[in-house]
């Protein structure tokens, strides 16, 4: 086993992996930026809080009814 072998495979063993740093980072940023948006923006995100359960009542109209009273044929 080589030098460089060894050191990899420790490495690999005791850190993160690339994907995974890759992530962290992103997620850093990301509530970063929203963190100073809402700051800036902040009538902007609270005056559109006021049209979310309007928004939302379609949408659960949409998906909670389910399918009830559509039961076209089936058996006798």
């Amino acid at each position: 086993m080589s030098l460089q072998d060894r050191a990899g495979s420790e490495g690999h063993a005791r850190g993160m992996s690339k994907n995974t740093r890759i992530w962290l980072v992103f997620a850093g940023f990301a509530l970063v930026a929203s963190a100073l948006l809402f700051t800036e923006h902040r009538a902007h995100v609270l005056g559109f809080l006021v049209w979310l359960p309007v928004l939302a009542c379609p949408l659960m109209h949409f998906f909670m009814h389910g399918r009830h009273g559509h039961h076209h044929g089936g058996g006798a």
